[in-house]
């Protein structure tokens, strides 16, 4: 199942906005024990390629294993 990263619009806590990714319709967003899913649409996210999500969490000093890891939607 593929997976679509997304990063929002920056803020004052998140600078570089937030890492987002949609795997089977559902929305996640990356946090500090991995990913949560949330709910509603990710409206001003802008999209981003798998190398701009690894950049991110270079930057953010993030694990790049947590990409491989975007949970599997159960229904």
């Amino acid at each position: 199942m593929d997976v679509r990263y997304l990063r929002t619009e920056p803020t004052m806590a998140f600078p570089r906005g937030r890492l987002l990714a949609v795997r089977g319709g559902r929305l996640y967003v990356l946090a500090p024990d991995g990913w949560d899913v949330i709910g509603g649409r990710a409206e001003h996210a802008h999209p981003v390629s798998r190398v701009e999500a690894e950049d991110w969490c270079e930057h953010e000093g993030w694990d790049l294993n947590l990409l491989d890891s975007v949970p599997i939607p159960e229904y």
